[in-house]
């Protein structure tokens, strides 16, 4: 346990962002899953739109360093891939 009143601070901080960041990565699986649903259901409309909304939120938290950036990529080129496919056929 913390004895310092700084180092309390600082739990108390890491507490409220560990719960933030939690959420935060919820909702960003949330989205993806939708986008996932929809290629599944082979719903090349709402797969993109789906797509389009999750797009966003994927860059956002890449840059606020919440997941990799390179994650944020994969998941945006597989899903893309994974789209274009339903398209073509």
């Amino acid at each position: 346990m913390a004895n310092i009143k700084s180092s309390k601070k600082r739990a108390r901080q890491a507490v409220d962002r560990n719960a933030r960041n939690a959420s935060q990565r919820s909702m960003l699986r949330t989205y993806v899953k939708k986008v996932l649903k929809a290629i599944q259901a082979n719903d090349a409309t709402g797969a993109q739109d789906a797509y389009k909304a999750a797009e966003p939120i994927l860059d956002r938290y890449a840059s606020r360093g919440l997941i990799h950036k390179n994650k944020a990529a994969r998941h945006k080129s597989r899903l893309t891939a994974r789209i274009r496919a339903i398209n073509a056929a």
